[in-house]
């Protein structure tokens, strides 16, 4: 689906910018363990952006395709929780922004459960 392609995209070349911008500007900033949670994130966000690539590609051949979209929707709402979160807690320090972190975590889990949900049985009758 062209949509998801394009939020792959997009998600891709945010994890990227995120990523630059990590390694250039914060590195003099905020602490070593505070630099560590944020490449973290920085590391799921386009672990996950290229699992959205793939789903899309993926979705014209999938057994169930409201499980790949479910799987695709899911990915991205683990992005913004969990990669969201780390970089949020990394920037201000605000600990509570951690218990986020985990809820994102399970969304990414269920979206990779919906998409091998989703393909097609080889197995010969």
């Amino acid at each position: 689906m062209n949509k998801y392609i394009k939020i792959g995209a997009i998600t891709a070349m945010l994890s990227v910018i995120l990523g630059a911008f990590g390694a250039h500007m914060l590195e003099e900033r905020i602490s070593a363990d505070a630099l560590d949670v944020y490449q973290t994130g920085v590391q799921y966000h386009m672990f996950h952006s290229a699992g959205l690539l793939l789903i899309a590609l993926f979705m014209d051949r999938a057994a169930s395709t409201k499980l790949a979209v479910w799987a695709a929707r899911l990915l991205l709402i683990g992005i913004v929780l969990f990669s969201g979160s780390l970089y949020a807690l990394a920037l201000s320090d605000v600990k509570v922004l951690g218990a986020i972190t985990p809820i994102g975590g399970v969304a990414f889990i269920a979206g990779w459960i919906c998409l091998a949900l989703s393909a097609k049985s080889d197995k010969k009758s």
